[in-house]
């Protein structure tokens, strides 16, 4: 896709991939994705604002044929996708300065074996000049690694904000245009890789209030040409309690855990709590991770596998840990055959997140009515802690 102008003397470039179906080796992406750079052209000087991955190189060597003079080259980022490119732009531009955080600056040595000579570092709200056009450098530190920094230009008030508010969607529309698709897509986006960070984010968010932004433009995703959108959506994610809502991941092996998780879903819904089932073996994580956003409640359903919980609920436990999402309740229910500490197991998985935990429910064998009785109760005492009751 050639070069596209988003405002006089700014060029989206990058690259489109369509095909990308997986991102870290672990992410879906289940609408590809895209790898944003800009080029930025003053009365004196340019720059370029990140780059490509590696494997879509040759759209970002197309790109700038004809751009016969890049003056700097700056690293937002150092992770490879927008990064990976950049010893390319180096041959190809003898002169660019590569501009980057202090912290960018060991990195980029070391992920990429660029020359530190090469490499010049800038300060947290330091600003250079391309003449009829300033650079404004912020420090984002954990939007998601500890060397993320932003770009504003000031004339045009364009925020360029790499990962920050970036969606995975790999599309021919330069700007937003589906809200509601880019809105699944950017909390599916926040989920997976910016809700950890939600306290340094609510930060950079609160300092963003004292910049006139008229146009975001992430390095995944399209331009944001109305910024307040996808400000006001991470607002909310970031800020907002969570709402009644329970998480329930689950898996079952011969039925018994199943007709407990059925039992409980019904027993939630007739109690007013609205319930997101999700069977692991078939379950797409990111849909997953999208639920964690706003969810006030996980409750885990597991057989018993040897003496702790199946597998795959390891796995979610360990992922779910490791999203740090605003979850205040928990629980576990399932079977076992003749022992077990499946319970004891995820709450130690899950120790990080401080939840307040209610008496498991763990069945031997297949459930009797007394056993979806103690079920019930479960429901009925998350309802009431969940509605404040």
């Amino acid at each position: 896709m050639n070069a596209r102008e988003i405002r006089p003397g700014v060029l989206a470039l990058g690259a489109q991939d369509f095909d990308r179906r997986l991102f870290d080796e672990l992410i879906p992406l289940p609408d590809g994705t895209s790898y944003n750079a800009y080029l930025v052209s003053g009365s004196e000087k340019t720059a370029l604002i990140d780059a490509v991955d590696p494997e879509k190189i040759h759209v970002l060597q197309a790109q700038l044929r004809d751009v016969e003079k890049v003056d700097y080259m700056i690293v937002q980022h150092v992770e490879q996708d927008h990064s990976g490119s950049v010893p390319w732009v180096l041959e190809r531009y003898p002169n660019v300065q590569i501009l980057t955080s202090a912290k960018a600056k060991p990195m980029l040595v070391d992920h990429l074996h660029i020359d530190p000579e090469r490499i010049t570092t800038v300060a947290d709200g330091e600003t250079i000049s391309l003449g009829d056009k300033t650079l404004e450098f912020l420090y984002a530190p954990w939007v998601h690694w500890p060397e993320t920094m932003l770009t504003y230009l000031r004339e045009e008030k364009i925020m360029f904000t790499c990962d920050f508010f970036g969606s995975h969607i790999a599309s021919t529309e330069l700007f937003v245009t589906d809200k509601e698709r880019v809105y699944e897509a950017a909390k599916r986006y926040y989920a997976e890789i910016m809700m950890p960070f939600k306290t340094m984010i609510s930060k950079h968010l609160k300092r963003l209030e004292d910049y006139e932004i008229s146009m975001i433009a992430p390095s995944h995703g399209q331009v944001y040409d109305e910024p307040e959108f996808i400000i006001d959506a991470y607002r909310h994610w970031v800020l907002d309690e969570p709402r009644n809502l329970v998480l329930l991941p689950y898996v079952s092996m011969h039925g018994s855990t199943q007709v407990m998780v059925d039992h409980l879903i019904t027993a939630l819904v007739d109690r007013g709590i609205e319930v997101a089932p999700f069977n692991l073996t078939v379950t797409d994580l990111g849909k997953l991770a999208e639920a964690l956003v706003e969810a006030k409640t996980v409750v885990f359903g597991t057989p018993t596998v040897l003496v702790g919980p199946h597998p795959s609920v390891v796995s979610a436990a360990y992922l779910i840990a490791a999203l740090r999402p605003k979850l205040k309740y928990a629980g576990v229910i399932g079977s076992y055959g003749w022992g077990g500490k499946a319970p004891e197991t995820i709450k130690s998985l899950t120790a990080a997140l401080k939840l307040e935990w209610l008496d498991p429910v763990m069945v031997k064998g297949l459930p009797r009515e007394e056993d979806l009785l103690r079920v019930s109760e479960l429901a009925e005492e998350l309802a009431r802690m969940m509605k404040g009751e």
